[in-house]
């Protein structure tokens, strides 16, 4: 493409041969200088690509451009050839030809010493990399990982409005309100000792959207939480595919984000993306696998033995739940798989054991537990599990609320030992069916997920069941064990709000002062409404293929929530302080 400006008529990443012989410009940054004696191979650099810059013949010329030090942003004019054959490089779309520099100027010249270089930037510490962050975003994965986050961006806003979807921006100073995390706070100048908040998400606005009147909503969010840093879970910030539809069911949701997820991930990835959409209960991901985000590439599934070991007498399973994983083929692992997984157990899960068997020939049982199990009781394990000759199985006992985790734990780590996953696909459900309420750690009812969430069965239920009892239309999707959102039907109608929270131990006081627009709104004929919010960091980071969340966002906090590069959070002057009316306590 051809630009009409000062310093440069093509991209680096542009000449092909089809301008050998033209007289043209480009500007970039100097990559490499390679110097065969006199003749100056320059690397120049740009967003787009990399094209050779030959300089010799002209010893003032060369001189010059000796003693520009890489990184330097120069403009070079001249003529296109071709390279020479020996020096074509195939890896490059510009490698068949190189522009012969008649005139050389810098527009930036680099005048302090580089922290690192910049193609090995990612083997930098992290801190280092993040206080420099304009020069590691310079490394190639880095600003493609940039680059790749604006083509979803536009294709995801693409998706939703050719879906009739209504982008409509939420307000970032709003009030504080309970919604899982610590908000953070903004001090207000003119009402001392009044403090706005960032918004955790628009949750409340996007549902007051519905009340007023707006039939499907989305927009690209941000959200603020003052929580701790994860993998895949920036501290801060983070970016969601916020929406909501208005006369809609769980299904209706499912609809649209199935098509549109799928749609995504085909575009942005050569990897198989299955189509299918699995739906899971919540208690039957956690039994089947441990976890409320199961990684379906794994394809060892969690069984509950618990009525056969509680007839036996085994010391190590007595009063407890009991979990196996049969592994297909098991018997062929070694003796120092078996004792690195018990290690593992119990250094990284902090169980007291690992218990496991070896299947052999006519169904007998090898390993340290096989004399403790009768053959009557042999023969049901086996049936019971599916588990054959030649697989191997692992035992997990511990009591409610632990076995589940352990086993999931237990599962994840077997699957990746044994390279168990399958590869190069992506893998979704739907985890659905939460539990409304569950026993906090206070020992108290609490909202198990969403507490706006419609419970199953309405006020009937709430009034009539065991708490622990009731459903909510609350779901989760999830690709590859990653969780990319949670969503559900929000309870619009304050009758069934005002027992759903006394239920958990609030008032409808509580409800008007905590959530006063929204509990008042709904008294002016809200629609049922539903809807979800899709990570957008999250999706990136799984069609990057990055470890860490921050890879794929442009100026990220450090796992410590702290920037580096602006040097936030940071002091400020007792004047500012004294307009927002703070006075800090030191």
């Amino acid at each position: 493409m051809v630009r009409k400006n000062e310093y440069r008529s093509y991209d680096c990443g542009t000449i092909r041969e089809k301008h050998v012989g033209e007289e043209i410009r480009l500007a970039g940054w100097i990559d490499t200088i390679r110097d065969l004696g006199g003749v100056l191979f320059i690397d120049l650099r740009d967003e787009y690509g990399i094209t050779q810059v030959v300089v010799s013949g002209d010893e003032k010329k060369v001189e010059f451009a000796q003693r520009i030090p890489v990184e330097s942003t120069v403009t070079v004019s001249g003529k296109v050839r071709l390279r020479d054959d020996e020096t074509v490089n195939e890896k490059l779309p510009t490698g068949k030809v190189e522009l012969f520099a008649d005139e050389i100027k810098i527009l930036g010249k680099r005048t302090l010493g580089l922290p690192f270089e910049i193609e090995n930037s990612r083997n930098v510490r992290e801190d280092l990399r993040l206080e420099y962050r304009f020069l590691s975003l310079r490394e190639k994965k880095a600003l493609e990982n940039i680059k790749l986050r604006a083509k979803l961006i536009q294709f995801l806003r693409n998706e939703m409005i050719k879906k009739d979807f209504l982008e409509v921006q939420t307000p970032i100073l709003t009030s504080s309100s309970p919604e899982g995390a610590r908000d953070y706070l903004v001090p207000s100048r003119v009402y001392p000792g009044k403090f706005y908040a960032l918004p955790q998400a628009p949750q409340q606005f996007k549902q007051l959207l519905m009340v007023s009147g707006v039939d499907k909503y989305f927009q690209i969010a941000p959200c603020f939480r003052d929580e701790d840093s994860r993998a895949d879970r920036s501290p801060g910030e983070f970016y969601q595919l916020d929406m909501e539809m208005a006369f809609a069911t769980q299904e209706d949701v499912f609809e649209v984000m199935e098509e549109v997820i799928y749609n995504t991930f085909k575009e942005f990835s050569n990897k198989k993306v299955d189509k299918t959409f699995l739906r899971i209960p919540y208690e039957e991901a956690m039994l089947k696998y441990g976890t409320d985000k199961p990684d379906l590439r794994n394809p060892l599934i969690i069984q509950d033995v618990t009525n056969i070991f509680e007839k036996l007498d085994i010391k190590v399973f007595n009063g407890k739940l009991v979990r196996t994983i049969t592994l297909p083929n098991g018997g062929e692992a070694t003796r120092n798989f078996y004792d690195g997984m018990t290690e593992f157990a119990i250094n990284e899960c902090k169980a007291k054991g690992l218990a496991w068997l070896k299947v052999g020939e006519n169904r007998s049982l090898q390993g340290p537990i096989a004399k403790l199990i009768p053959d009557e009781a042999r023969e049901t394990l086996l049936t019971q599990t599916g588990t054959n000759a030649g697989d191997s199985i692992f035992f997990i006992a511990e009591r409610k609320g632990i076995v589940d985790k352990l086993a999931g734990e237990i599962r994840r780590e077997i699957g990746i030992r044994q390279d168990l996953l399958e590869k190069d696909v992506f893998k979704f459900c739907w985890i659905v069916d939460f539990p409304m309420y569950e026993i906090g750690d206070n020992g108290k009812l609490d909202f198990c997920h969403n507490p706006f969430s419609m419970p199953q069965g309405g006020l009937e239920a709430l009034k009539t069941k065991d708490p622990l009892e009731v459903y909510a239309y609350q779901y989760d999707i999830v690709c590859n064990g990653i969780e990319l959102s949670s969503g559900a039907v929000r309870n619009h109608d304050p009758e069934i709000m005002i027992k759903a929270f006394e239920i958990a131990g609030y008032t409808e006081e509580d409800i008007k002062y905590k959530f006063s627009a929204l509990f008042k709104a709904f008294h002016y004929g809200a629609p049922p409404h539903a809807g979800i919010a899709p990570g957008v960091d999250r999706m990136l980071m799984l069609l990057t293929e990055e470890e860490s969340i921050r890879e794929v966002i442009a100026f990220p906090m450090n796992s410590k929530a702290q920037d580096l590069l602006m040097g936030a959070p940071s002091s400020v002057t007792d004047k500012q302080l004294s307009e927002v009316h703070i006075k800090i306590d030191k």
